[in-house]
């Protein structure tokens, strides 16, 4: 028998090591970015066009490369950075694996650009799938320029699985913000199919925060600081008011290192535990520095995972310190007998000055008046006529504890409901169970509605026959809202626009987007919830599959505009949810195809006998 196993060839194994470095344009921003981080850059531009799939170029002013190295950086595991195995476990660089540029040089066309201060002229490098075409010398600014132009152009499999052009540029934002997050002593300037989206300028942290998401979140940040043996906690977390409904807010950085890690984000998000309800999540931007050689990040060809060695402890730290600042800035209620701030006065109260207490008594009382029976008293029937009035509703109290018994047999039962058929005829009268569900008899059992979920439904199948049929209705703003949105918000808003348009909201300008009409369906003062809703629908991953924008749109209004929990409804309102329910195509799932109604039978109700 012939021997089977052989060795690939040089641009196949390139091709295939490729597929775990660069997956789509971001996984390129982010290797050059950071090449350029290590490279010693101050100033560090990135220039795309048509969402990377054209043309993805890093410029910084470094230190640059000779000839020799520029040529050696294009090799599978040639890089400065590690001499060792133990340098693993010792790193304060970005990258190490020394795969970057090998990898995108094999699925790509790429041209390399660098000159060292002390050189007199650069070297010229120009690669396509894995070969070198060129090889010469420029004339070119001291640091390093890469160009990588056609992204998957000798793969067109992988090129026809990237996303649309608004789904691939966000990616290509999430990696330039966690970059531009963990350097803020750097300038990064971001420029888009010739337009400037971010020129971030050297500054401090919150600088840098507010830079990147807008102003409006200036004032809504609580900052951490928190140094212990184990780990240095810093950065900023968000108030209450501002959580997201997505993640897209919520970043971890150790060692400057952006990381993805679910334990310690539980941690972050375990301390807003009364603060926030779901789905809402708060937002934060926190540092960790560690000793390098109690973590392992040559987990992941990413590089954003990392093992640690005491996650636990780490875990407890960060609750811990998120807690403390929430509290020491009040945002959470907290009682700490050494500050002297929090359990004194308002600087209005003390401003006001003490005020004598007032005494009121009535004049004419006496007790003598009355007469005593035994040991109880009884009073005077000729000074208060209407004394019998004083006992009226005493003997129904002695009802309630029926309705004690009740409220427990329903807590009791409540999670023993499943239901999995579609509803019989439906009697007259229903009843709300802790304004949460709507019950209601049926010829074989109950109903149980979940009110949120069936409100959704009737406004998602409402809203998408509108938006098919005909143009809707716009009211227009007595007082036009000027949006404070940042670039990720504006960029989901244009992608948006056309339906938008459609449904009745109208807006004006370009950067500073002014809304001067909504729909009529939408109440004004709802209008910030809507447009928050929609704009993170869009940034969310479930844009990038095959949704239309109507549906993704018909969603996000149908959860602003349901009715929530908590809230009551008349018996009028709930006959009415219920009869709109069950007239609807696919009633007994929301439009996240989460159920909206149960049933309990009979034999479910003898069972519990």
């Amino acid at each position: 028998m012939t021997d089977c196993i052989k060795l690939l060839p040089d641009h196949v194994a390139n091709q295939i090591a490729a597929g775990e470095v660069v997956q789509r344009p971001a996984s390129v921003v982010k290797e050059l970015l950071e090449n350029a981080i290590d490279a010693k850059a101050t100033i560090i531009q990135l220039v795309v066009k048509d969402s990377g799939k054209s043309l993805i170029q890093v410029i910084d002013n470094g230190t640059g490369m000779s000839p020799t190295d520029a040529r050696l950086s294009f090799e599978r595991h040639a890089t400065s950075k590690i001499t060792t195995a133990n340098d693993l476990f010792n790193l304060s660089t970005k990258g190490f694996r020394g795969e970057a540029l090998a990898s995108i040089g094999a699925v790509a066309q790429v041209e390399l650009k660098t000159k060292r201060p002390a050189d007199e002229v650069g070297c010229l490098i120009k690669m396509e799938g894995s070969k070198v075409i060129d090889q010469g010398v420029t004339t070119c600014s001291t640091g390093t320029s890469v160009s990588v132009k056609n992204l998957f152009f000798n793969i067109p499999a992988r090129r026809n699985f990237l996303k649309s052009d608004a789904v691939e540029f966000r990616h290509i934002l999430d990696e330039f913000h966690r970059v531009a997050l963990a350097h803020e002593q750097l300038k990064f300037v971001l420029t888009h199919n010739n337009t400037e989206l971010f020129h971030l300028p050297e500054g401090n942290l919150k600088q840098r925060i507010v830079g990147i998401f807008g102003q409006k979140i200036n004032d809504k940040l609580v900052p951490i600081n928190e140094d212990t043996d184990l780990v240095e906690v810093s950065g900023f977390v968000g108030k209450p008011s501002h959580a997201k409904r997505s993640r897209s807010e919520q970043f971890l950085f150790v060692n400057n290192r952006y990381i993805k890690n679910a334990y310690l984000g539980h941690a972050v998000e375990n301390a807003f535990e009364g603060l926030l309800a779901a789905p809402l999540r708060p937002s934060y931007f926190l540092f960790l520095k560690v000793d390098p050689h109690s973590i392992d990040i040559n987990i992941h060809p990413t590089k954003t995972e990392i093992k640690f060695e005491d996650d636990h402890s780490i875990y407890a730290i960060l609750r811990a310190a998120v807690k403390h600042s929430l509290g020491q800035y009040q945002i959470a209620p907290v009682l700490d007998f050494d500050g002297d701030v929090d359990l004194g006065p308002s600087y209005g109260q003390m401003k006001q000055g003490a005020q004598a207490p007032e005494v009121s008594f009535d004049g004419q009382f006496n007790p003598f008046k009355a007469t005593q029976k035994g040991s109880s008293y009884t009073p005077n029937k000729a000074t208060n006529p209407n004394w019998e009035g004083l006992y009226i509703g005493l003997q129904s109290s002695s009802n309630s504890n029926d309705d004690h018994h009740l409220e427990q047999f329903e807590d009791r039962t409540s999670s023993q409901l499943a239901a999995f058929d579609a509803p019989e005829q439906i009697q007259s009268k229903c009843f709300q169970l802790h304004r949460k569900y709507i019950v209601k008899p049926l010829n074989k059992g109950l109903l149980f509605v979940h009110q949120n979920r069936a409100h959704q439904r009737v406004l998602y199948e409402d809203i998408l026959h509108k938006l098919s049929d005909s143009k809707g209705h716009s009211q227009q703003l007595l007082f036009p809202l000027t949006l404070d949105l940042n670039q990720r918000e504006q960029l989901a808003l244009k992608e948006l626009k056309d339906t938008l348009d459609h449904i009745g909201f109208q807006f004006e300008g370009d950067h500073d987007v002014v809304l001067t009409g909504i729909p009529t369906m939408v109440p004004e003062s709802e209008v910030g919830s809507v447009l928050d809703q929609l704009i993170e629908t869009a940034n969310s991953e479930i844009s990038g599959q095959h949704f239309s924008q109507s549906d993704l749109l018909a969603t996000a209004l149908s959860k602003s505009l349901s009715v929530p929990t908590g809230k009551a409804l008349s018996q009028e309102e709930q006959i009415d949810l219920l009869d709109k329910l069950f007239a609807c195509q696919a009633p007994n799932v929301s439009p996240d195809q989460k159920p909206t109604f149960s049933t309990w039978s009979l034999d479910d109700i003898d069972q519990s006998f």
